[in-house]
């Protein structure tokens, strides 16, 4: 039988009507927001974070072509402080009209910005929020920064086997929500292994002067000192802990404000011997991550560190339920595809949220040696 032309052209309409339904096709773009601490207190941090996050779209653009999925970056700076956060949180919802939001940097912003995205129905993925009680915000607040409550349990179990600690002195911040979870966690897994805290003592965010609390906790002889801070204090609680004669025997050990090269570069021979628990090592050999070290060092001319690393994962992994969602305009469907995200190979290595949306990968913990980070314990 002889099919007439427009018959035949029916036929093949139809045929690509049905695979259109079958398959959802992909949008030609997914506008993602960005909130980083690009300026004040937290722009050590934020400043990787913007590095990472851009080298992840610019490879995941040129992968996809011109006639694949590509990311519409939106970037804002929260300034460090929750007021700005939700200033840039309902631009990008309601003015920009972004499918997801990854941000914002600090934990105590996050309190404030994330239930505007929760009830809006917009997806955030938290690439550095530490804290408990993040993601319970909403079903629709996700993370791939590991918990204070899951990194800290291992860093003190690895420092007592490595140290044989007995005694320590706890120093953090009171009033920033990081410092404070901080502390709280450190000293529960402290006690609950026996070690003795000889003192806490407290600053506040912007202090510069530690040689108050320093001189005291000097004076109690302990095997440690717990240092619950941000970069910024770290810094200075690490260099002048030296200065004042505390020897490099008795260990600084913190939480993941410490987890920074900028520690390394402000405090010097100082930071030798400081121990912080991770997320992330730059020396993993795993071929993801190397290829993301030359990459980041070849384009930045400096090396990554672990809040890079995040943000660089980050974008991936919402790439990737976009993709499995029909491209990310549907915010419901982008929300659901993140939760169904299980055993993704990535830079932090294999990466899974867990029921609650938390991240679930491998806790290493790191020392400083020889002015860089390497891994101490896993």
């Amino acid at each position: 039988m002889k099919l007439s032309v427009r018959t035949m052209i029916g036929v093949v309409a139809s045929v690509f009507l049905l695979a259109a339904i079958a398959t959802p096709a992909l949008s030609a773009g997914i506008k993602i927001g960005f909130v980083f601490s690009m300026t004040g207190g937290a722009a050590v941090y934020g400043s990787s974070q913007k590095e990472g996050a851009s080298l992840a779209i610019d490879q995941i653009n040129a992968a996809a072509g011109s006639s694949g999925l590509q990311i519409i970056p939106v970037f804002e700076d929260d300034a460090s402080v929750p007021q700005q956060g939700t200033n840039v949180f309902n631009k990008l919802i309601n003015g920009d009209k972004v499918s997801l939001i990854i941000g914002p940097t600090l934990s105590n912003t996050a309190k404030i910005t994330d239930p505007i995205a929760q009830k809006a129905g917009v997806p955030v993925l938290a690439i550095s929020n530490t804290i408990a009680g993040i993601t319970e915000i909403g079903d629709y607040i996700f993370r791939d920064s590991l918990t204070e409550n899951v990194v800290i349990p291992h860093t003190v179990k690895v420092a007592k086997e490595k140290l044989g600690l007995k005694k320590v002195a706890i120093l953090y911040g009171n009033d920033d929500a990081m410092t404070k979870a901080t502390y709280e966690v450190f000293k529960k897994n402290l006690q609950a292994s026996g070690v003795q805290i000889l003192s806490e003592q407290v600053f506040a965010k912007g202090d510069r002067d530690f040689s108050p609390q320093l001189t005291q906790i000097k004076s109690q002889n302990p095997d440690a000192i717990i240092a619950a801070a941000l970069a910024e204090e770290a810094s200075g609680i690490v260099s002048q802990a030296r200065q004042l004669g505390i020897p490099n025997t008795v260990r600084i050990i913190g939480g993941n404000g410490l987890n920074s090269p900028g520690l390394i570069k402000n405090a010097g021979a100082a930071a030798e011997g400081v121990i912080v628990g991770a997320a992330w090592n730059i020396s993993s050999t795993a071929p993801l991550n190397v290829k993301f070290v030359n990459d980041y060092t070849n384009k930045y001319k400096h090396a990554p560190d672990q809040f890079a690393a995040q943000a660089y994962a980050g974008v991936y992994i919402v790439y990737q339920a976009a993709k499995a969602s029909g491209g990310g305009v549907d915010r419901k469907a982008l929300r659901d595809a993140l939760a169904k995200i299980k055993n993704v190979d990535t830079v932090l290595g294999r990466f899974s949220f867990t029921t609650g949306r938390d991240a679930d990968h491998t806790v290493i913990v790191q020392e400083v040696k020889g002015g860089k980070f390497v891994v101490l314990g896993n």
